[in-house]
């Protein structure tokens, strides 16, 4: 079986003319499935068009921390309408960012607060942005308890299995294979394998031997190769076993 990427960002702006070429070839590439996540109202609309056009490609929707500022008066509202579209399977990207001042970090923890507040309500899968902010993140967490992953996950191995007993996944990018990524390989090999998701979040953090290219669903292998060893299997059980946990979280259970 082939890849299933739970974390790409096919937007028009970042891929020019060639999107619906590569889009066209992903399957001829060995991968099955994508997960296209949205950052805000205007680019989730955008991966609902794709996962229309495309059977291999599903949606996510929601609102990034970094654009958590001047938000319409309706934005709630028009979130919860994108969230009954066909094949929108969660919401997402949310979470909180204090890598840079802004948006202030309370105007970024009320839109958080107000989107895992509506996956309660609606029952949705999340995906969970956390850059230098694990604690007020883990907080949240535990308050709402959500179905979950922590994309990109940067924590430390004691944070990972706080996630983890909440019974939310571990997603790891191509910055496991980066020469500095000793933190996050110690946090991979702790990780119970039945909790890990594969992700590109191309067009950014392609991984070696592709870093600093534009990257793609089908340069997760790369990334899976890393995960494998470092878990003591193939790169194909890799694969698999991040293709399966991929479909029990967004599905509810694993497709034929």
């Amino acid at each position: 079986m082939g890849i299933f990427d739970t974390h790409a960002h096919y937007y028009k702006d970042d891929f020019g003319e060639d999107l619906e070429t590569l889009l066209a070839d992903l399957p001829c590439r060995n991968v099955e499935r994508v997960l296209a996540i949205g950052c805000d109202l205007p680019s989730s609309e955008e991966e609902i068009a794709l996962a229309a056009k495309y059977d291999y490609i599903y949606a996510a929707v929601g609102v990034h921390p970094e654009h958590a500022a001047n938000l319409p008066d309706n934005w709630e509202s028009r979130l919860e309408e994108l969230l009954k579209c066909e094949k929108v399977v969660a919401l997402g990207e949310i979470g909180l960012d204090n890598h840079y001042p802004e948006p202030p970090k309370d105007v970024q923890r009320g839109v958080f607060v107000k989107q895992l507040e509506i996956a309660k309500r609606l029952d949705k899968t999340v995906i969970i942005h956390s850059r230098e902010a694990m604690g007020d993140t883990l907080e949240l967490l535990k308050e709402y308890k959500p179905r979950g992953v922590m994309h990109c996950f940067s924590g430390s191995v004691e944070s990972m299995r706080e996630v983890v007993k909440l019974g939310m996944y571990i997603g790891f990018t191509g910055a496991l294979t980066f020469k500095n990524s000793l933190k996050a390989r110690a946090v991979c090999a702790e990780t119970p394998i039945d909790r890990l998701l594969l992700e590109t979040d191309c067009p950014y953090m392609a991984p070696v031997p592709h870093r600093g290219e534009r990257s793609d669903s089908s340069m997760i292998q790369y990334t899976a190769a890393v995960m494998a060893e470092i878990k003591g299997v193939s790169t194909e059980e890799m694969i698999e076993t991040a293709r399966r946990n991929g479909e029990r979280l967004f599905f509810g259970e694993e497709l034929k």
